[in-house]
């Protein structure tokens, strides 16, 4: 009598989130950055941009859909419900040249989210998600300050996908 055993190793592109959930509702993120305070040093900026917790909700939805591992819904038909907030954008100068003239900035971008099932508004994850970006402003390698932007959106939003998608 023979036998035959089979191995190997499987591979998915699914990530390690739970089988039970399959869509996810993004709420509209909400802006709660107050540019009327101080920083803690003079050589910290707060920015303002105009609608950047909308640029971030849609750079997260994206990144949902290119992920593929939860699909974007309606509130009504979810499982999941992401919720965020926007509570920092700043400029933090890295850099200096001898002139004491900045030539290298980062942006940084700071969301807390809130992850909960819809069914019973269970939370399941919360977590302070950071993205950032560092960009020349002077010399061959430098980009424009809303180029820097959009990098340090897309890191955010790739940051929080991955937050939500792989970590259980």
């Amino acid at each position: 009598m023979g036998f035959l055993i089979l191995g190997g190793c499987g591979y998915t592109t699914r990530a390690f989130i739970s089988q039970k959930y399959k869509t996810i509702y993004v709420a509209p993120f909400e802006n709660k950055i107050d540019i009327t305070k101080e920083t803690e040093s003079m050589r910290r900026y707060k920015l303002y941009r105009p609608l950047l917790e909308r640029d971030i909700y849609e750079a997260v939805i994206l990144r949902f859909n290119r992920d593929g591992n939860l699909r974007v819904t309606s509130k009504e038909d979810s499982d999941l419900i992401l919720e965020a907030v926007l509570f920092d954008f700043r400029r933090d100068p890295l850099r200096y040249l001898d002139n004491e003239e900045v030539e290298e900035y980062r942006i940084s971008i700071e969301v807390k989210i809130n992850l909960k099932e819809r069914k019973d508004d269970k939370i399941l994850k919360e977590a302070t998600i950071i993205g950032d970006t560092t960009y020349f402003v002077l010399g061959p390698n430098r980009k424009s300050e809303p180029t820097a932007i959009q990098e340090a959106v897309d890191d955010v939003s790739r940051r929080i996908v991955e937050y939500i998608v792989e970590n259980w």
